[in-house]
């Protein structure tokens, strides 16, 4: 079983049905194919390569809505593990967010990265994740993550960690 995390669906015109992901996913092999909530989150277990299913999803997903997303796999002892090493307090797990990194950034994007200011906003790179603070919440960054995302050279999607956590008691 694999957690599958597709980067920005079902925001800003990329419109992509839970059904037809699950759809997807079953046509290239996938078994015990499920969903969880409509943002981009496939629980599955792909067909022996799993890299290779991953690209070839994204590749399905551009032939039938016409947009590319990347598509960044764990099993769910990685999810454990990068819940286990959270950084920072957790005051509002809302707040707290894990972005799952397609690899691990160089060490001059992570520097690069470091100049921008960031308030209250708290993140730091651990491995191919970035954990992620916000001081008033996502809707309301002191950062600017996407130029921090832009610095470290490298694609991820953010989930926050009680949907981490809901994609590991899933994927038991």
């Amino acid at each position: 079983m694999r957690i599958h995390l597709l980067r920005a669906v079902n925001v800003g015109g990329a419109t992509l049905p839970m059904a037809d992901l699950r759809e997807l996913a079953a046509g290239l092999g996938a078994t015990d194919v499920s969903t969880h909530i409509a943002s981009g989150n496939l629980l599955c277990t792909p067909p022996a390569d799993a890299v290779g299913f991953e690209r070839a999803l994204e590749q399905a997903v551009q032939e039938r809505f016409g947009f590319f997303r990347e598509v960044i796999s764990r099993s769910p002892d990685e999810l454990q593990r990068a819940l286990d090493v959270h950084p920072f307090e957790v005051v509002e797990p809302k707040y707290s967010y894990v972005t799952f990194l397609l690899a691990e950034p160089e060490p001059t994007a992570i520097e690069k990265a470091q100049t921008f200011s960031t308030g209250d906003d708290r993140w730091e790179v651990l491995g191919r994740e970035m954990h992620v603070r916000y001081a008033d919440g996502a809707g309301r960054p002191q950062m600017k993550a996407a130029s921090i995302g832009r610095a470290l050279g490298v694609p991820g999607t953010a989930r926050n960690l009680n949907t981490v956590r809901k994609l590991i008691e899933l994927s038991r």
